[in-house]
């Protein structure tokens, strides 16, 4: 398969979304898990890769289903947070819309040669008993955190940091550090955009902070 490439556009400027450096997060979108959410984006920003997920395309008339294999065929890395696989509310139902996109993910991985295979990580609440949850998850080791953002952070950057196709120069420290800023002015732009801001803006904004900050390397075209 040839690298598949792209360009995104943001409202201030364009980036070029290659396989190898691209990255699907697969994680819950309330509000209380909202910061969590912005630091897995500001640390893979800050590892030189570019953030993905289900919710770049915005509204469209394609499925949602087909949206998200588009994205995670088109990533090389993803990272799934299964901390909301329990159950919620008056049906006492369970989220199970992230276990399904890591299987979409874990079939990439299986369903093509070596050359272009898919790689990815999972994240769990510390001391969870996610085994029992998902049994045949037993022979991985999935990275624990404590449902904070801080916490998060190292667990997707030591991972990202020894993918091959990793570019970094900060450490955990500097971008939890960083994050406050980040999340700062993320809440600027979206009362800007009332709560809609396309993903692309957010992206080019945590890669714009990562690089004022020192961060991310400002290369020249």
């Amino acid at each position: 398969m040839a690298e598949l490439s792209r360009r995104i556009h943001f409202g201030f400027g364009e980036l070029e979304a290659g396989r190898n450096t691209s990255v699907f997060i697969n994680c819950p979108y309330d509000k209380e898990y909202s910061q969590i959410f912005d630091s897995i984006v500001f640390a893979t920003a800050c590892c030189g890769f570019l953030p993905r997920c289900a919710i770049e395309t915005g509204s469209t008339s394609t499925p949602r289903m087909d949206r998200i294999t588009e994205v995670i065929g088109s990533s090389k890395y993803s990272i799934h947070d299964l901390s909301r696989c329990r159950c919620e509310g008056d049906k006492n139902l369970a989220r199970v819309n992230m276990p399904l996109e890591l299987g979409v993910c874990m079939a990439h991985k299986f369903g093509h040669n070596g050359r272009d295979c898919h790689d990815w990580l999972l994240l769990v609440p510390r001391g969870s008993e996610y085994v029992q949850f998902v049994s045949d998850m037993a022979g991985y080791d999935p990275k624990q955190y404590d449902l904070t953002p801080a916490s998060a952070i190292p667990s997707v950057m030591s991972w990202l940091a020894t993918r091959p196709d990793a570019v970094i120069t900060s450490t955990p420290s500097d971008v939890i550090e960083a994050l406050s800023e980040f999340i700062r002015r993320k809440e600027i732009l979206m009362k800007r955009w009332a709560g809609e801001t396309p993903w692309s803006d957010t992206v080019m904004l945590a890669i714009n902070v990562g690089q004022e900050l020192g961060l991310i390397p400002i290369t020249e075209e």
